[in-house]
This record gives C-alpha cells, structure tokens and sequence, in this order.
C-alpha cells in the first residue's frame, strides 16, 4: 500500500473539551418521521431562489457550498453513526445469539439492511470538515467516527462492545455522478461486521443514494449489495430498487430482493424479498417455509435522540459541537444567520488548511491510519483496539 502524501508528520494536539451551551443534538432519520417531522424546510421555490443567489459567474461548482436552505440540522457524520446506534431493536446483539453460522449469518444480513434509513428528498447533511469527530455510546456499544480526508472525502468509524465482543470497521467515500435524469452517489469503501466470540468476520458494502427529478422527484436507496463472510462460505447478493409500473407511476418504493447462497457450490439456500421500509422476508428454498428476516417498524420506528450525559468531555471537533450554531438558527427558521454561520465553519476549516500548506505541516486522523492503495482506493483501520465510552449517549 501506498500511503497518502500529506499524512505525516506528528498529529495535532487533542482539541480541548467543547462548552456545555455550543452542543446541539436533532433527532434521527427514522421510519416515523423523526427529523424530517421535526425540521420543516422552505418550499422548493424558496430554495432554489437561494441557489442561484449563489451561483455567479466563475464559480467552482467542483468546491460549491449549498446554502443552509439545503441542509438539514445535521452532518454527514452523524448520519452514518445513527445507521449502527439509533435502533428500537439491537440487531447485533442478535447476530450474536445465533446458534449456527446460517443463524448468524442471516441475522448479519438483518443487521445489513437495518442500517438503511428514509432519506428526505432536497435535504442533505453537512460535509464534516477535515478531523471532524462523532463520539456516542449506547449501553456498552461505543461508537467513533472521523472525517480522515475532506478532498476526496472519506469517514471512517470504529465501533466496538466488549461485552457482546463485537466490533464494526466502516471507512467509505462519496461519489456522486450525474445520470441524466438525476444523480447518483456511490458508496464506496469496505464495512466489516466482526464476531469475535466466533471468530467470523463479515464484509459487506452499501446501496447507492438515488436521486431522481424526473419523472417523479424522490431520494431513494438503489443498487447492489454484497455480504460474505469467508470463515463459513456464506454469501449474499441484495438488490435495492424502485420498480416501476407505468411511467414512474404507481410504483413499489423501497423494495429489496436477493438470496444467501454457498460461495463455493453456488446453491442457493434462502430468497430475500420485502421493503426495507416495511417488512422483508426470507423463504427457504428446499422447504418453502417463509419467515420475517426484518421487520422496520421493530427497528427504525420511535428511535430516540442522543443527549449528552458530560459536556464538559464533548470535544470541540464534535459534529454536535461544530454544527450547533448553524442547527440552532436551522431549526429557528433564521435562514440568513444559519448561513453565515456555515460559512464561518467552513471558512475555518479552510483557513486551517491554508495555515498547515504554509506551515508545511501534515495532517494525520487522531484516531484512524489512512492509507491509499496503489489502485486508487482507501484502507483505514483504527489506532486503538477498542472504543471508550462516549460524554453522548442513546438512552435506554
């Protein structure tokens, strides 16, 4: 592997703590609305009058900013950390209580598509700044994540239950493309699910974000899943679409289907079909007994908010802490200040990166290696082996 050019040199210092009144935490994406009920953007005229207020001529659309009006109160960060932490039901826990490799792995697979949530269509989170951190612990499952790279933007998360000897490894980049009817942002990067109890590893990767405007505008999951765990030799192929019936029409939302199968003999041993927003079922082949892999009511229903249980531990790179002003004037509707307080944090983050090229120093992630592979893809992998408990946690 070929390490990334910039990341040498001594890492910077431990940021000190964040004070108690600049952390701002907004409820999660869930199945019943949760920010999405709580946030109430402008209509879509509002908004788009805001874009092109933005855009002038010579603008580098590549480093384009969307206005506040764009955003919900909530970065990127915290999105991927509430898909592992904002459950109703703990899905890994269950992975763990399999009494056979089939048991587990199917129960892997039900974690898998547990983390996809509904997103709103017009809304997208904040970009985290480079070194930007999300810190949260639920019960003994502690949970860590980093911004690693900002040009090209890379996170990384590490979590870890010494209890249930669990541990997650995800690190994924943001590539977005357009697609002529829309855009589409793949997910690239590894996700990796580990049971040490039993000594399985399961690597999997994620569904692409799409978006359509025509012919009916929506944000949706779509594109293809693998899992497979190569202690046992289980494999699974998930398909996460939007078929249509005419003309974009009366269509089925949010569907997902695919099989568990042997890697090395190929036979297919369960059919996956559902919605992941709903139920999703897994039928025996040999026997055609059909039962509920997932249910999405039992797991993204009623998910609860975070809270800090010590602000005094919150560290100023938090996203809860780096967004705070901007998600506080979001959600009081102050349109204007919330943008010009993004564009304070973004304007720090930039003066903070023009200070280290002129200082000649390097940047390196606090908690994470990053590497750049000879192909041009991304490893991570943490610096420490297991994750504290965080100063924000889920209730229980």
């Amino acid at each position: 592997m070929v390490s990334q050019g910039v990341e040498r040199d001594h890492p910077p210092p431990p940021a000190p703590p964040a004070q108690p009144e600049k952390v701002l935490l907004t409820q999660p994406l869930s199945l019943d609305g949760g920010l999405a009920a709580e946030h109430q953007s402008p209509n879509i005229v509002q908004r788009l009058i805001s874009l092109f207020k933005n855009v002038r001529p010579g603008t580098d659309l590549t480093h384009f900013q969307l206005p506040a009006l764009f955003n919900m109160p909530k970065s990127q960060l915290q999105c991927y950390g509430e898909t592992v932490y904002c459950v109703a039901e703990d899905m890994l826990r269950r992975c763990n209580k399999g009494k056979t490799s089939l048991e587990r792995f199917t129960s892997v697979v039900a974690w898998s598509i547990s983390t996809t949530r509904p997103p709103i269509f017009g809304l997208a989170p904040f970009n985290p700044v480079l070194g930007e951190t999300h810190h949260v612990s639920k019960g003994t499952f502690n949970v860590l994540l980093e911004q690693v790279s900002h040009h090209p933007p890379v996170a990384a998360l590490h979590a870890t239950d010494a209890e249930q000897e669990v541990e997650l490894l995800w690190w994924q980049e943001l590539v977005p493309r357009f697609t002529g009817t829309g855009i589409e942002t793949q997910i690239q990067g590894k996700r990796e699910v580990k049971l040490r109890s039993f000594g399985e590893s399961y690597e999997m990767d994620a569904p692409s974000l799409v978006i359509k405007f025509l012919p009916v505008p929506s944000t949706e999951w779509g594109g293809n899943v693998s899992i497979l765990c190569r202690e046992t030799g289980l494999e699974a192929d998930l398909c996460y679409y939007r078929s249509h019936l005419f003309l974009g029409f009366g269509s089925s939302a949010r569907a997902v289907k695919g099989k568990i199968f042997h890697s090395k003999t190929l036979m297919t041993i369960y059919e996956i079909y559902g919605r992941w927003d709903r139920q999703v079922m897994l039928k025996d082949v040999h026997s055609g007994k059909v039962t509920v892999l997932y249910d999405a009511k039992e797991c993204i229903f009623g998910l609860k908010t975070p809270t800090v249980r010590d602000p005094h531990a919150v560290s100023t790179t938090e996203s809860a802490a780096v967004w705070a002003e901007v998600n506080r004037a979001i959600l009081s509707r102050d349109w204007d200040g919330a943008g010009e307080l993004k564009r304070a944090v973004e304007d720090r983050a930039r003066q903070l990166a023009a200070e280290r090229v002129a200082t000649g120093m390097m940047w390196i992630p606090r908690f994470f290696h990053l590497e750049r592979t000879k192909e041009g893809s991304w490893h991570c992998w943490p610096k420490h082996p297991a994750v504290p408990p965080a100063p924000i946690v889920v209730p229980s």
